[in-house]
């Protein structure tokens, strides 16, 4: 699949299989063929702006179906985006081994290549599903429909969508989630919202990890949650740590409250 929003290449798309899915389903995600910011010869920009359009057109389409699938299931569903390295995994895995007990938990991992992250959290014993985007460079709407025909998440939980981790392309794609949840690190630098704004300003909740590092790191916390409000001024804030277990209450209660809201809207 060539990413409209980088141009990072061609790829077919592969669906690992997880403990209820048996075999391996690949297939292609529509016409993607060509890239719409970078240069292609013999093509001009309007050309390519009319290809972008309707690429994100075609997943607004399968965002809407998804969004609608999960609403009359009560599903509350979120979109974990973060750059690589952010501790985005670890903490996803510290969260469903919290949560499977008091909600249905379902988990859709997103990763280049490897079923590591999904093997992860199957261990938990929660259910999970692998897409390999190959050379793609995030998930796609369609995709995460096909994985919700597969995993079949419960009625009233929580379905976690963990993109690939990039900062750029997830931000201009709507999967059908209720929310989008970007993880920055205290590793990463207090500048990324200002480096990488439209993810900050997609996103409904911001997930400041790794905290338990900040006494041995130079990163000043007002700064980086000021840069992150100047990008989108009703960004709610977390500091949390998966490790030390700092500020997982607070995530896990936000989690509960969305999930308890979308399920008594069925009932």
């Amino acid at each position: 699949m060539m990413c409209t929003t980088c141009g990072c290449g061609g790829s077919e798309v592969k669906t690992e299989g997880h403990d209820h899915y048996e075999g391996n389903r690949r297939h292609r995600h529509g016409d993607e063929s060509q890239p719409a910011h970078v240069h292609a010869p013999g093509m001009d920009g309007r050309r390519m702006v009319r290809i972008e359009q309707d690429i994100l057109a075609k997943n607004q389409r399968h965002a809407d179906a998804n969004r609608r699938y999960l609403a009359e299931r009560g599903i509350f569903a979120l979109n974990l985006v973060s750059s690589p390295g952010s501790g985005k995994t670890t903490l996803l895995v510290r969260t469903v081994e919290a949560l499977q007990h008091r909600l249905p938990v379902a988990v859709i991992e997103g990763d280049q290549q490897t079923g590591r992250d999904a093997e992860r959290i199957r261990a938990t014993g929660v259910a999970a599903l692998q897409i390999n985007t190959g050379k793609g460079c995030h998930l796609d709407a369609h995709m995460v429909g096909h994985a919700l025909e597969q995993l079949q998440p419960a009625a009233g939980g929580v379905l976690f969508i963990e993109n690939v981790g990039n900062l750029v392309c997830p931000a201009a794609f709507d999967l059908g989630e209720g929310h989008k949840v970007v993880v920055l690190s205290v590793t990463e630098g207090e500048d990324k919202p200002l480096k990488y704004p439209d993810m900050f300003h997609a996103a409904d909740l911001m997930l400041l990890n790794k905290v338990d590092l900040l006494p041995y790191l130079e990163f000043d916390v007002d700064v980086c949650i000021d840069y992150a409000r100047r990008i989108n001024p009703k960004l709610s804030v977390l500091q949390v740590s998966a490790l030390r277990g700092d500020g997982m209450t607070a995530w896990l209660d936000w989690i509960e409250r969305g999930a308890g809201l979308a399920s008594a809207a069925i009932r």
